[in-house]
């Protein structure tokens, strides 16, 4: 059994094991949730995968590479647009660094992606790859606010394989990765490091042998992973001594 295939039969273990009837994910345009669109539409079926487009002041291209992503498997696709009800918060709040109001837009897009999978009797699908997990590289209860992580356990560049293998189209798997959050922003400027630097690293760091990486890219990882554990975990519940 090949991964795409065994990726598939998880996912579609956990949503017929939740007694729910299919997946809803968002459509980025990008590769990542091209990707789980496709493993998606083999768990369940395209008839019963539902992808959005969320933009919010976004490029035109995320958008027409979605719909290029629904169209390629074969799923349902929505486009809503939140670049209203995101100038409506930001002009609601008092002013915020630009990261806080960059973090706006996938909270926006965790709340309609629930709204969606709550209506239809549905999961939400994140799209996030191991990579961006081990150093933090999402927003929490934004795009890390999902029931299922289908690519959680693959590098950035294992995304890039399977890509090909189950045949997401080539404009989309050469686009530079970017969560849209800003005009210009790329995920790799953003972390000040590639993705290929990354993935070496945490490979190297998960063999315990970090040899041959470079030490500043080295402290730069470990740095990120340490300072994001919070992220990948439940908010801590204090606990009350009680007289015995």
């Amino acid at each position: 059994m090949g991964l795409a295939e065994e990726i598939a039969g998880w996912l579609r273990g956990q949503i017929e094991g939740a007694g729910l009837s299919g997946a809803v994910l968002g459509l980025s345009g990008g590769i990542d949730s091209a990707v789980v669109a496709g493993l998606c539409a083999r768990a369940v079926g395209p008839e019963n995968v539902l992808g959005i487009a969320m933009p919010a002041h976004s490029l035109p291209a995320d958008v027409e590479h979605a719909q290029l992503t629904a169209k390629t498997f074969g799923i349902d696709y929505r486009v809503v647009d939140l670049s209203g009800i995101y100038d409506a918060f930001i002009e609601l709040l008092p002013p915020g660094s630009q990261m806080a109001n960059a973090n706006i837009k996938p909270r926006l897009r965790m709340i309609t992606l629930y709204h969606f999978a709550n209506t239809m009797n549905r999961m939400v699908i994140g799209t996030g790859n191991r990579s961006e997990l081990q150093v933090g590289y999402f927003t929490k209860y934004g795009d890390g606010g999902v029931d299922l992580l289908p690519i959680g356990g693959l590098l950035k560049t294992e995304v890039r394989e399977l890509a090909r293998e189950i045949g997401v189209p080539q404009v989309i798997i050469e686009r530079a990765p970017s969560a849209g959050l800003w005009e210009g922003q790329t995920d790799e400027g953003e972390m000040g490091i590639t993705y290929e630097q990354l993935d070496r690293t945490l490979a190297a760091i998960e063999a315990g042998d970090t040899s041959d990486i470079d030490p500043g890219v080295l402290e730069k990882v470990q740095h990120m992973h340490r300072t994001s554990e919070h992220k990948r975990k439940l908010a801590p519940v204090y606990q009350p001594q009680r007289a015995g």
